[in-house]
């Protein structure tokens, strides 16, 4: 208490200060002596030799197996290269070239070529569809290759291909045949009786293929023009038939005139008009 019986406010030691002081300074102290500890053994064991396991192991290894890492370093820096700057079909194509020129050197050249079945195609598009040229080998050749290839095409269906040595080669091919000319869109080409589409109509050759209109006529005409075909009447004054809403036809006749055919019976709509034009006529 002081004098006037107040506690007195007690006066704070200096000494936990330096005492705290004095431990940061030596933890200090000891982080860096144990760094310097760590650095020093770093650098022993950098100077210190190899292991004498490791100087024996690769002392073991092939005299050229140095040469042989650094070959397959280099194709593998060649190979990514090749994928990264988008040259690999183009590498593959020089290779496939290199080796059926050797083939042919030696006597594997294909120097003559049959094909049977074809009607529509020439023999340079039948090659030409099969990826076979000029630079073709038999020897190299992949058959079943060929025959995908050949199936790609619209107008063949189907082929076989056959390798006979030293040098020929022949294709047997069965072609689809043009049935009608389907309009859609604007766009006008010449169908087979399946519905595949097998080439755009440029040629007047097919003039007189049937003519059918509309989203899904390519696919349904097969069964709808057979049924016409009952009715020579009906099917000679037609001009085209057009698939509406992909339901039901309609009649479009040479003089302009649209017949609406219904959904169902159709067969029983194409009668009655078929005996109409007999009576007209009559």
């Amino acid at each position: 208490m002081d004098g006037a019986g107040r506690l007195a406010r007690s006066q704070r030691s200096p000494r936990p200060q330096a005492d705290l002081k004095a431990a940061a300074i030596g933890v200090v102290l000891l982080l860096r002596e144990w760094l310097g500890w760590k650095r020093r053994a770093v650098r022993r064991s950098i100077d210190r030799e190899p292991p004498r396991k490791l100087i024996a192991l690769l002392q073991r290894l092939p005299k050229r197996a140095g040469i042989g890492a650094t070959v397959l370093l280099l194709l593998g820096s060649a190979g990514l290269g090749m994928v990264r700057g988008g040259h690999v079909e183009q590498t593959s194509a020089a290779l496939s070239d290199a080796r059926n020129a050797v083939a042919n050197y030696v006597g594997f050249r294909i120097t003559t070529v049959a094909i049977n079945g074809r009607k529509q195609l020439t023999q340079d598009e039948v090659l030409a569809s099969g990826g076979v040229n000029g630079r073709s080998s038999l020897l190299f050749l992949d058959a079943a290759v060929v025959r995908d290839k050949l199936k790609g095409n619209p107008w063949i269906a189907d082929a076989t291909v056959l390798k006979l040595y030293p040098g020929r080669l022949q294709i047997d091919i069965v072609e689809r045949s043009p049935f009608a000319l389907w309009q859609q869109d604007g766009r006008l080409s010449v169908i087979a009786d399946d519905g595949a589409v097998l080439e755009p109509y440029l040629s007047r050759r097919f003039i007189s293929l049937p003519l059918v209109v509309g989203k899904g006529a390519e696919t349904h005409a097969r069964d709808f023009l057979a049924l016409l075909g009952q009715y020579p009447q009906v099917r000679s004054t037609t001009k085209a038939a057009v698939f509406v809403g992909e339901r039901r036809w309609n009649l479009r006749l040479k003089d302009g005139l649209d017949i609406r055919l219904p959904e169902n019976d159709v067969a029983h709509a194409l009668a009655a008009l078929s005996k109409l034009d007999k009576e007209e006529d009559g």
